[in-house]
């Protein structure tokens, strides 16, 4: 889920540049989806959903897997087994951002106003940087998985480090 989340935002990045803002913006939501579904798979999810998503995939494997949890019932399974330094900055994340994202994925007025008016380079930054952020994240979470708790530090002093790429506390990407 890591590796796919990092494609997304590289393809977001490809959309930028492309000019391609809506398309674009509406990715931000699938990188931070499968973030999500990874740490749910690390955190919370039990076997019979591993094996879900783990099998070869055919129609009925697809079938089994349709029953999977959504975003907010894993974010609420994270709630309860997940430590608190990884969960809240997808809390924080889901608050301001998911509504305005929601709505450029599903051609909302979001995604019709910008579409038609065009983009405020603030969007555009904000929206970069919030990329930027799911990606620290993904760096996170895949440090820890490593099991090499140096990398993990290595990762978060990067963050300051690098500070101005990355969206400040409680931005909205609109």
């Amino acid at each position: 889920m890591c590796s796919v989340s990092l494609e997304h935002a590289e393809s977001f990045k490809i959309l930028l540049a492309s000019r391609n803002f809506t398309s674009a913006i509406g990715l931000l939501r699938l990188q931070f989806e499968c973030l999500v579904r990874g740490m749910w798979v690390l955190y919370a999810a039990s076997e019979t959903a591993l094996s879900k998503l783990t099998a070869e995939l055919n129609e009925d494997s697809q079938k089994r897997a349709n029953n999977l949890p959504m975003l907010s019932e894993m974010i609420a399974q994270l709630e309860k087994k997940a430590p608190k330094n990884a969960i809240d900055p997808i809390l924080e994340f889901k608050e301001y951002s998911w509504k305005p994202l929601s709505s450029y994925v599903h051609g909302g007025l979001h995604a019709i106003d910008r579409h038609s008016k065009g983009y405020p380079i603030q969007i555009l930054e904000q929206a970069l940087k919030a990329s930027n952020g799911v990606n620290g994240l993904v760096a996170i979470f895949g440090s820890i998985l490593t099991g090499q708790p140096h990398l993990t530090k290595e990762v978060y002093k990067s963050f300051g480090k690098f500070s101005d790429c990355f969206q400040t506390k409680g931005a909205v990407v609109l």
